[in-house]
């Protein structure tokens, strides 16, 4: 059976709130929640009463609606293996990879086997993979999560994180700088009323986390949110884009619809150069597919956070194709995505099995924690000082990660979420790719 990576000291961080996507962001420039999965042992909801029975694992209730679900997000992560590198922001994709080449799949992809790395085209993903292999892929859909709004008389533009079990959501609230661009505001004031589109309106009514500087804030929203998004929202932006993108942009060909309109505030972003082409060859190839959802919240656009409390669901039939490929030992399971890794280790047991859940999870994966659920993982390039460094510390190894990274930059890959991607696999000797077949 393939080796995989177990640590002991398992580490359930909580942050004060929603938020994190699948890379780090540097600064957004513009004004997202899926439903997912069926089946398996359900998670409570978001209550006020913080973190649930499942803590211990990182499945948690939720996010409190009156006080975070835990203290120190940060403590016990240490630093990232790559602090003191530095990307230029030439190095910063602005457009996605349609527009600037021949599609979607149009981008390269860094392939990290244990220390050794490769070069490769990504629609050369089959070759780098094998017959019984499974790739779980998260299946959000993003919503176009910002929207004008009014404080006054000052111009807002707020981007909608996380709805509560309440039916209150996670806001936060940017100041437009020009041409699509916004920048920090300080949150609240607790009582501050927000004119939306259509005669609408919003309350900021608590920070989640300290008062002192909190970027989200709990607020009662109008009715039936989706709808309001669809008709006045538009996708979140950063400030590294050139331009406005349509919101087909931002979505992944793995989205779905939840039938409560819920989604993510921000892409999913591993799985974008997928192409349905693709997809087939790597179905025919013996390539294996185990979908599951996690929808992000907001993520930190200053200041490189933790990741909050999140929903996500793992279905019964991707927790079965998870535990029969590790009990067959042929395959491996790769995760497309951190936000993929953090639901599929929220469903994993001390014995490694992992179980059907639906919920919340504020599981932070650190080299300290490790993986047990997955053997490789499929993600874009992250900023040096990004929270999500540390889950690829985890699956690669740090000494791995740092030569992936310098790689990277030497070759001058393109980073965010229009970027270049990195799969990392374990260092294996019968690790040999090309797959020719679907014969085990």
């Amino acid at each position: 059976m393939t080796a995989r990576r177990r640590y002991e000291g398992d580490v359930a961080l909580a942050a004060p709130g929603p938020g994190g996507a699948e890379g780090s962001r540097p600064g957004p420039a513009g004004a997202g929640a899926t439903g997912g999965g069926s089946g398996g042992a359900d998670v409570p909801s978001p209550d006020p009463g913080g973190a649930g029975p499942g803590a211990a694992a990182g499945v948690v209730s939720g996010p409190s609606t009156s006080r975070p679900a835990g203290a120190g997000a940060a403590a016990g992560a240490g630093a990232t293996a790559l602090e003191a590198l530095r990307v230029p922001d030439a190095l910063s994709a602005r457009v996605p990879a349609e527009q600037r080449g021949a599609g979607r799949d149009d981008v390269r992809l860094l392939v990290s086997r244990g220390r050794a790395v490769a070069h490769h085209a990504f629609r050369e993903l089959p070759e780098q993979l094998r017959a019984g292999d499974v790739l779980v892929v998260n299946t959000s859909m993003t919503l176009p999560a910002a929207v004008n709004g009014r404080v006054g008389g000052e111009q807002v533009v707020v981007h909608f994180s996380t709805r509560g079990a309440d039916g209150r959501w996670a806001v936060e609230l940017r100041a437009p700088a020009g041409a699509g661009v916004t920048g920090p505001r300080p949150g609240g004031p607790a009582g501050a009323v927000v004119r939306l589109p259509g005669g609408r309106a919003l309350v900021l009514e608590e920070p989640l986390g300290p008062a002192a500087g909190a970027r989200l804030w709990w607020a009662r929203v109008p009715e039936r949110v989706p709808e309001l998004l669809h008709r006045y929202g538009r996708p979140i932006r950063y400030g590294y884009t050139d331009r406005d993108q349509p919101l087909s942009a931002y979505r992944t060909v793995f989205a779905v619809p939840s039938p409560d309109g819920s989604g993510s505030a921000e892409m999913p972003s591993a799985a974008r150069p997928f192409t349905v082409p693709l997809v087939a060859e790597l179905v025919r190839r013996g390539v294996l597919f185990a979908p599951l959802s996690l929808h992000t919240g907001v993520a930190s656009a200053e200041a490189h956070e933790p990741p909050y409390p999140e929903r996500f669901a793992v279905p019964a039939a991707t927790a079965w194709l998870v535990n029969a490929v590790r009990e067959a030992g042929r395959g491996r399971v790769v995760a497309v995505g951190t936000t993929a890794v953090r639901a599929l280790e929220s469903a994993v047991g001390a014995d490694g099995a992992v179980r059907p859940a639906d919920g919340w999870t504020d599981l932070v994966v650190t080299p300290r924690r490790g993986v047990r659920a997955v053997d490789g993982l499929l993600t874009g390039l992250h900023e040096p000082r990004a929270s999500h460094l540390l889950m690829l510390e985890a699956v690669a190894g740090r000494e791995a990660l740092r030569r992936g990274y310098e790689a990277a930059l030497q070759e001058r890959y393109l980073w965010h979420e229009f970027g270049d991607v990195h799969l990392i696999l374990p260092d294996e000797e019968r690790n040999a790719p090309n797959c020719s077949s679907n014969e085990w």
